[in-house]
């Protein structure tokens, strides 16, 4: 399927490729790996939590940010 095949389905159908898509991705035994950097990434947010340093916001003020 093409890009310009794909702009050419309603939003309701690009979603529910999209469903199927995942699903098949999910229920498959093969696993992506995540890069090494995620693991660095997660670990310096742990920390900062720890220390107290996290930061965090709310849902609504995420998407206001958008």
């Amino acid at each position: 399927m093409t890009i310009a095949e794909i702009k050419t389905m309603s939003t309701i159908e690009r979603l529910q490729v999209m469903e199927e898509l995942w699903d098949s991705l999910s229920r498959e035994e093969k696993e992506c790996e995540s890069p090494d950097w995620h693991g660095s990434v997660l670990e310096e947010r742990k920390k900062k939590i720890e220390k107290g340093e996290g930061e965090f916001i709310s849902i609504e003020k995420l998407k206001s940010s958008t």
